[in-house]
């Protein structure tokens, strides 16, 4: 009996340390008191700032942050409405004007901080589609700043049902609590911002991660592959470490500069959601900061993807891609993939296109356009194949580029294109298949 006991006494002292644990663990998560910099008391339709240097600062805080991207479609600046595929259901993003019923209005400053750094909205916990997880890491500055411009954003009624199209139990948002406890680092940028400028951008407001890793089942970011590529809303985000084969190995940083700021660096041309990123925030970045980003990514460890080597081009299939690229995409593309410097992407010397398909596919299917910037009026775009080619005429002739003037990759495999044709929604192709 008193062995029964002892053994009892055991496991309540074993559960009451991991009980413990577990608070500590959950409060270091779920902690706001780094908010308390925060006004608590006006809020932000009562708010109206005179500080025009805060403002200013605030709206490049704002366009660093890429938030127009996210939280404009439709009904007007920051009104919410942008869905977001994700592989648990479609989110729609928050109406963030001041509007007091239908955005955020009713949030004081302090709400505010909660919201972005904690990822702790109004409505509950927020998922991290909302990249709070990067925002984290944005001073008390930049935050206060952020508040000042956003008490100038003219106020839109639009009410938003931000989780609807999850599905069950995804759409139960008190079950983000767990999952912060497991991949949240909730604390703040852990060196100089001004020192280490382009760090600081990339892994806070920037929040590149948020694309350009991959994610594990539960949708958090792998660490362990930081910067090695992903895929985000059916479009690859290629490889930022200094890869030589994949990734930006032999970029230097005014080569990446250029691409952040106009789109393309001469070989490739931003699309889909990179060209968004490019014509809503990163064309505003200061050469100055654009360059610390570039500095710093060439800083980074190289990925351990090798190199592929070319498929033949001798084969019969090889042989009538070589064809359809004639016709259907050298007039843009160029005869030896060169593409139209700053505006069409070149196929020759392009990593970015080596690594998963998935952008190349969803381009051939849904057309894509290049960003429109401030340096690039001229904002070029490309159609939809997908009424003239077949999945296997698509995977024939994205394998025919990918395994050309230099380049080696995999084979494209139809079945992906005909799991993307129908993802999409994409129409079929008119006609029998030809082949």
């Amino acid at each position: 009996m008193a062995s029964i006991k002892k053994i009892g006494a055991g496991v309540l002292g074993v559960a009451v340390i991991a009980a413990a644990g577990a608070g500590v663990w959950a409060y270091q998560t779920l902690n706001t008191s780094r908010s308390a910099v925060a006004d608590d008391t006006i809020t932000l339709a009562e708010f109206t700032s005179e500080d025009q240097d805060a403002i200013a600062r605030g709206e490049y805080v704002m366009r660093a942050g890429d938030c127009a991207a996210c939280h404009t479609r439709g009904a007007g600046d920051f009104a919410g409405g942008y869905e977001i595929a994700t592989p648990f259901g479609t989110l729609v993003s928050s109406n963030i004007t001041p509007d007091v019923e239908t955005g955020i209005g009713a949030m004081t400053e302090r709400d505010f901080f909660n919201a972005v750094r904690h990822g702790q909205g109004s409505e509950g916990m927020l998922y991290p589609a909302m990249p709070y997880t990067a925002y984290a890491k944005l001073t008390d500055q930049d935050m206060h700043d952020l508040w000042d411009y956003m008490s100038t954003v003219a106020p839109v009624s639009n009410p938003i049902d931000e989780n609807g199209g999850m599905r069950f139990p995804y759409n139960q948002r008190l079950a983000m609590a767990g999952w912060n406890m497991l991949f949240f680092d909730n604390a703040g940028f852990d060196g100089d911002p001004e020192t280490e400028r382009g760090r600081y951008l990339v892994d806070g407001a920037g929040h590149c991660s948020a694309c350009h890793s991959p994610r594990n089942e539960l949708g958090a970011e792998m660490a362990s592959a930081y910067l090695e590529g992903g895929v985000v809303d059916g479009w690859y985000a290629p490889d930022l470490t200094q890869n030589p084969h994949v990734g930006l190995g032999g970029s230097t940083a005014e080569e990446i500069a250029d691409y952040l700021r106009t789109g393309s660096d001469g070989i490739s041309v931003a699309a889909g959601p990179m060209a968004e990123a490019v014509e809503h925030s990163l064309q505003y970045l200061t050469q100055e900061d654009a360059l610390a980003v570039g500095s710093y990514l060439t800083s980074l460890k190289a990925s351990d993807v090798a190199p592929v080597a070319p498929l033949s081009l001798d084969t019969a299939e090889m042989q009538r891609a070589a064809d359809d690229y004639e016709v259907n995409c050298s007039a843009c593309h160029g005869l030896a993939g060169e593409g139209i410097t700053g505006m069409v992407p070149a196929f020759a010397g392009n990593k970015a296109m080596l690594s998963d398909p998935s952008g190349m596919i969803h381009a051939m299917l849904k057309g894509a356009r290049a960003p429109h910037t401030g340096v690039r009026q001229t904002a070029a775009g490309m159609p939809s194949f997908a009424w003239k080619m077949s999945d296997a005429q698509v995977a024939e002739i994205l394998t025919y580029v990918r395994n050309n003037w230099g380049n080696g990759a995999t084979a494209v495999n139809p079945a992906q294109v005909a799991q993307m044709r129908e993802e999409l929604g994409a129409r079929e192709k008119i006609g029998a298949p030809s082949h």
